[in-house]
Formats: structure tokens, sequence, C-alpha cells
């Protein structure tokens, strides 16, 4: 639990490691997550499905997301829903950063 407020400057907290994606959890909890992602040029994460509603935010590079079979480019400042229940993958088309939000619970 978080007990004073923290300042982070997210794009310089992960460093870019070689043929290798690289993670850290800001936020753990049971409502929600939220995690920091780094991939190098050409990673990605297979096609896979989530029963909760995630938001991708770029904080650095390119990445190509595919959600539902449709694919979705994005870079630097860009962000995108991906649904629940939908399948999604991505594939950095550069290296790029990223900070992925899960909602656990509906509102």
């Amino acid at each position: 639990m978080i007990q004073t407020a923290i300042a982070m400057d997210l794009v310089n907290l992960l460093d870019y490691q070689k043929d290798a994606v690289v993670s850290k959890t800001i936020i753990d909890k049971k409502t929600g997550t939220v995690t920091l992602f780094a991939f190098d040029q050409g990673q990605g994460l297979s096609e896979h499905t989530a029963p909760f509603d995630a938001m991708v935010q770029v904080l650095d590079g390119q990445v190509e997301i595919r959600i539902d079979g449709s694919p979705h480019r994005l870079g630097t400042g860009q962000v995108i829903i991906m649904p629940a229940n939908q399948p999604h993958a991505l594939k950095a088309v550069a290296p790029f950063k990223m900070l992925l939000t899960m909602i656990r619970s509906g509102g």
C-alpha cells in the first residue's frame, strides 16, 4: 500500500533489453493493476484474452496491436482500450514502452 505520494518518470523507469520484454508492476490491487513494459523491436505478446477491460498507453516507440483481428498501429502518446474477452496480441514495430492499466471490477 502506498503511504506517500511518489513522482515517477515512467519512460526512464525501465530500460530496453536486447531481444526481451521487461516489466515492472506499479500498482497491484484487487480492483486492478498498472504495469510498465519495455519491448525490444520485434518482441510481443501472443494472442490471448483477458476477462477485464485494459488500456494501453504508449509512452515511447511504436507498436501494432491486434484486437479481434483488426490491426491498430500506435505511437508515442497514443492510447487504446482493449475490451474484455476480445482476443488481442501486440508486436513492437520499434522498441516501445507502454503503461498497461487493467480494471478488474465493474462499475
